[in-house]
């Protein structure tokens, strides 16, 4: 399982003083890219992109100002052309829930932009946290 540390800044609150609901898509999105640049192989970075086709997020409980947050993802099924991806923000001082996403990714490759089997190879090393 991949992690990655998060803060609650000031321009992640709304109007009724929690972290607003588009953040935390922000923040599935900055633990999935992140998890992605970080531990696949650099030509597949070079040459493949991600994109969502459906996301789902249940909102557990609610953050505050100064939060220390931290982001949880794993890979889930995959088809030849499809991802599943799971992406869990937790406060890191208790590990409560705050939002548990799931989500289908499919992959392009970057010069043509149009989808791309998904060989084992690009995704063995997403499995290895």
């Amino acid at each position: 399982m991949f992690h990655l540390d998060l803060v609650v800044a000031p321009e992640d609150i709304d109007d009724l003083g929690h972290v607003n609901n588009v953040v935390y898509l922000r923040w599935v999105q900055d633990v999935a890219s992140s998890h992605w640049k970080t531990k696949a192989a650099p030509a597949d970075v070079a040459r493949l992109a991600w994109v969502v086709t459906r996301q789902e997020l249940d909102y557990k409980a609610a953050a505050f100002l100064g939060d220390a947050l931290t982001g949880r993802t794993w890979i889930g099924a995959t088809t030849a052309v499809t991802c599943e991806r799971f992406v869990e923000i937790r406060r890191t001082r208790d590990d409560r829930l705050l939002v548990a996403s799931r989500s289908i990714w499919v992959a392009v490759d970057r010069t043509t932009g149009k989808p791309k089997r998904i060989e084992d190879s690009v995704l063995a090393p997403l499995r290895t946290d």
